[in-house]
């Protein structure tokens, strides 16, 4: 198989009977499902294929149905094509993280499923002790985003900072709601094409989660985490972890940290990738990636038919 980048989809991606055909389909990824449901004790097929899509959206079920399902997408598209994935590189939008450590054997499915579930859980629970409100800041460079940020910290005595960085020209914003609401305004003043209030929890990615990142670095403290077999970049730093310790500081401090996604694109181009797989629901790698390179192509996986037809072309 010939060279590929894996790119593993984050919070916000779920959709009610996403995974059902895979798990219909493929006897590898029914397997995902089962492993899911005795490692967390949660139906978590269930949610996926029937949801309600309000419990599915929920952060402590939408992180691990996430990640099942792109597991599961995974090893359907391995046993598609018969053989062994063998990517030069890969990474996944924050939650998406845990689904590339788990492609590339750093930590075991059983974890991270565990790991994520509890994840999402911290973070909910952070988010109801301090309310917040996150928007996205279209067709404004980063720069004025964050000078935006600033601005609005100094006139509401609130915070407020960036928390995705998602291609050029999208930014997200995360915090306190009056200062997140005064720095939108602000963004909209300095030119931005649109803003957009996201329907969130609260203010992902952003000091406000403290609470949960301590909690989660206490549970990592407990699972076994291995050197990746192969490079996988980080949201903190958008360069490729090293080892153990490493990933287990990165995955607390992501939880408080910006997603450098528009980085780790272009750390994995630096290196030459040009042909990547988005594995899970969505498409919405794909899309930043097209804002990201014009030379880059990324195919979606998320579907029996989607594995079927990207098994052919990555075998050629």
């Amino acid at each position: 198989m010939k060279a590929m980048g894996l790119l593993f989809p984050g919070q916000g991606a779920q959709v009610v009977g996403m995974g059902r055909d895979l798990a219909e389909g493929s006897a590898a990824a029914r397997q995902v499902f089962d492993a899911a449901e005795r490692a967390t004790g949660v139906d978590i097929a269930a949610l996926c294929f029937d949801g309600p899509l309000e419990t599915l959206s929920r952060s402590d079920v939408a992180q691990p149905a996430i990640l099942t399902v792109s597991i599961a997408a995974l090893r359907a598209l391995a046993e598609a094509a018969g053989a062994p994935l063998h990517p030069a590189a890969g990474g996944g939008l924050s939650l998406g993280e845990y689904s590339a450590l788990v492609a590339a054997d750093a930590i075991s499915f059983a974890d991270a499923v565990r790991l994520v579930l509890r994840r999402g859980r911290y973070m909910q629970e952070a988010c109801d002790a301090r309310p917040g409100a996150m928007h996205s800041v279209i067709g404004l460079d980063d720069a004025r985003v964050e000078q935006a940020c600033a601005r609005a910290r100094e006139e509401t005595g609130a915070g407020v900072w960036p928390a995705n960085y998602n291609s050029p020209g999208q930014l997200v914003i995360s915090g306190e709601e009056p200062a997140a609401e005064a720095a939108a305004r602000a963004c909209a003043a300095m030119g931005a094409r649109r803003t957009i209030r996201l329907q969130v929890a609260g203010a992902f990615h952003t000091p406000m989660m403290q609470p949960a990142a301590d909690r989660l670095a206490a549970d990592l403290d407990t699972v076994e985490i291995r050197s990746p077999r192969w490079p996988v970049v980080a949201n903190v730093t958008a360069r490729a972890v090293a080892g153990p310790d490493e990933i287990r500081d990165l995955l607390v401090r992501q939880v408080t940290s910006p997603v450098r996604w528009t980085a780790c694109m272009h750390w994995l181009l630096e290196r030459g990738m040009r042909d990547f797989y988005e594995i899970g629901p969505g498409r919405v790698l794909q899309g930043l990636l097209k804002r990201t390179s014009t030379e880059a192509v990324c195919r979606t996986v998320n579907g029996l038919e989607d594995v079927r037809a990207c098994a052919q072309a990555a075998s050629t």
